[in-house]
């Protein structure tokens, strides 16, 4: 049978979930963060990992390159992608939010121009609410947008608040709780069901005897 190929997501959670997969009893001896390399393989050679962005993980599961990825739900929500979320490992754990200037308060506007790393999340949540908004998509310092004008609000992962604070904004509103999940392809899910089944079930013994 081929491998099972799981996309890993560049970042801060990278080493933590490989230590999960470890405690599992899977281990990728060849892996660490500096390698230039973009494939690995566990010790069994039953799983392939592949090394890519976190933005890209959602794709390469939902057109099948992946069978499975770990990545952070603030992905999965603006990839939109199609697939199975299947189990939390519950790290890196933060928020999304809409963020402005503590003195103003814009979201009563009929309309908002919203500034955001995650165009899509925050079209979405305000579309909601029924809210017509304008998006701005920044790949960095989203904070400057409503200093200089540029937007009236923003939609950003919080972790301490520290950042918002220095720059003197604040958190309005609350959109939703984020950690790194375990997604899988639907087509694999039903294919390989006898090698994902137990493979989910070894890691959610990892994290619950890490619990403990």
């Amino acid at each position: 049978m081929e491998p099972l190929t799981l996309a890993l997501a560049k970042g801060r959670t990278t080493s933590a979930s490989l230590s999960v997969f470890e405690k599992a009893g899977i281990d990728f001896p060849d892996f660490h963060a500096d390698s230039r390399k973009l494939i690995f393989f566990d010790t069994s050679g039953k799983i392939k990992l592949i090394f890519v962005k976190a933005v890209d993980v959602p794709t390469y599961v939902e057109k099948g390159a992946a069978d499975i990825g770990i990545v952070g739900k603030d992905n999965i929500l603006e990839a939109q992608a199609d697939i199975y979320e299947m189990l939390d490992l519950k790290l890196g754990k933060c928020k999304v939010a809409v963020a402005g200037s503590a003195e103003t308060d814009r979201l009563s506007n009929q309309s908002l121009t919203v500034a955001s790393k995650y165009p899509a999340i925050a079209k979405n949540h305000f579309q909601k609410k029924g809210q017509s908004v304008e998006t701005i998509k920044l790949n960095g310092s989203v904070e400057l947008a409503p200093l200089i004008g540029l937007a009236d609000v923003i939609v950003d992962i919080v972790e301490t608040g520290t950042t918002l604070k220095e720059n003197g904004l604040s958190i309005i509103e609350e959109i939703e709780e984020i950690s790194t999940r375990l997604i899988v392809n639907k087509a694999s899910f039903a294919t390989k069901s006898e090698v994902i089944h137990p493979l989910i079930q070894q890691l959610q013994g990892a994290l619950e005897e890490a619990k403990a």
